[in-house]
């Protein structure tokens, strides 16, 4: 490699490691908010989430509406009930229909969902994973206010947040309102992080040009949506009480329920949006496992070398154990993989996006004929990242590479903060 070619190397991974260490306009104060992380359980109250308020307002709100909801098993209040039970027995609240999104109302199902009927209500259930991905003319037929109560994963290529801006964009075309009963970001609100989406790339997992990590709650992000993306759709957000930027999910009080079936602890949650990105290219991320998103592998991979690489790349607040595994169902089912354990250490200095893309750069170096790193581009959804990663640069080189973008992110962002 030409000496000036090695020194702009140097000078990228120099700049990417003070970007990943926190000083940066986009991740303010990363030791403050590592103080702050720590202090979470030191609070006024536990986070009341947008139902938990609409509750106590008696959903005055809603009354006189008819209503379709757009919610899944996540939809819970304090005491464990569902948005679906309290709203279809509120008085003045009538309730139409029922919509659910990927994994269905009980948010069980790995596959296409089909239309059914609730059996607690006898309403039915439109679904919005099978044949139709938007809400149609019968769906909505009867129907004036649209109420979404989804628990999210904070990650761009979750398709619960394609579901909503679908149902907005349907919602505005008809006139019909559009309240969202906002709930936390599991990964916080205060980083945002990995490649902006091309433009040219928008599909189910990729609803609007964001980064993997966005940094907001699913009631901000409806707002940046509608606005942003010009759905002009008659919005109404209700806000959480209590709940801060710096919180993860533990710091809220609030029971974690796993959003989807691999999406089972706040831990897998945090991992996720790096570990994801590698599955289309050939790597098991713990799918068919006990631990999903806290380990990966494949048949091809020696965990040994594999996690010495990685640690000795010392990603901040993350280690590397080597663990096979077999996966009971999912890529490699019944097969021994080779296999690296993720043990977080420090959950407020982890950078996910650096941690998958660090992971897809040692395999592409070991196991180039095996780790298919042009199939990251699906959910990575950004070609000149793919393009690095396919070229060997450094993976410091490539995180350097983003910050720009999401430096210009982070100030359209800020515009529709609900909570500091």
């Amino acid at each position: 490699m030409p000496p000036t070619k090695l020194l702009s190397r140097f000078a990228l991974c120099l700049m990417a490691c003070f970007v990943t260490s926190g000083i940066s306009a986009w991740a303010p104060n990363l030791h403050g908010a590592q103080k702050r992380v720590r202090k979470a359980g030191v609070r006024a109250g536990r986070v009341q989430t947008g139902l938990d308020v609409l509750e106590a307002q008696k959903f005055a709100p809603l009354r006189g509406k008819r209503i379709g909801i757009i919610t899944n098993h996540t939809g819970l209040d304090a005491q464990g009930k569902s948005t679906i039970d309290l709203l279809t027995h509120s008085p003045g609240v009538q309730v139409v229909a029922l919509f659910s999104p990927e994994h269905g109302l009980a948010g069980r199902l790995d596959e296409s969902v089909s239309a059914s009927k609730d059996p607690s209500t006898g309403l039915p259930v439109f679904s919005l994973y099978g044949d139709d991905r938007r809400p149609t003319d019968d769906m909505l037929r009867g129907i004036d206010t649209l109420v979404f109560d989804i628990q999210d994963a904070g990650v761009r290529f979750y398709t619960y947040t394609a579901t909503m801006g679908y149902c907005m964009e349907e919602a505005a075309k008809r006139h019909i309102a559009f309240y969202v009963l906002d709930r936390p970001n599991p990964i916080g609100g205060e980083i945002v992080e990995g490649p902006m989406l091309d433009q040219d790339k928008t599909n189910f997992v990729a609803y609007y040009p964001l980064p993997v990590r966005y940094g907001l709650t699913i009631g901000e992000l409806a707002q940046l949506f509608n606005a942003e993306n010009h759905i002009n759709v008659d919005l109404h957000v209700v806000p959480m009480k209590n709940w801060r930027r710096n919180y993860f999910f533990e710091s809220t009080g609030i029971r974690w329920v796993p959003p989807s079936p691999n999406l089972r602890t706040v831990k897998g949650a945090i991992t996720y949006p790096g570990l994801e990105i590698l599955q289309n290219a050939g790597v098991s991320v713990g799918r068919g496992t006990e631990t999903p998103f806290e380990q990966f592998g494949a048949p091809w991979m020696d965990g040994e070398k594999v996690a010495a690489a990685l640690n000795a790349a010392q990603l901040p607040g993350l280690r590397f154990v080597a663990q096979s595994f077999i996966p009971v169902s999912g890529l490699y089912m019944g097969r021994r993989c080779g296999g690296v354990s993720i043990r977080i250490g420090d959950r407020a200095a982890v950078r996910a996006m650096r941690l998958g893309i660090q992971i897809a750069v040692v395999l592409e170096k070991m196991y180039p004929q095996d780790f298919a790193v042009e199939k990251t581009l699906t959910l990575l959804g950004n070609s000149e990242t793919v393009a690095k990663l396919r070229d060997g640069a450094f993976a410091a080189e490539i995180v350097a590479s983003w910050q720009g973008a999401l430096a210009e992110f982070d100030q359209t962002r800020r515009k529709y903060f609900i909570y500091k």
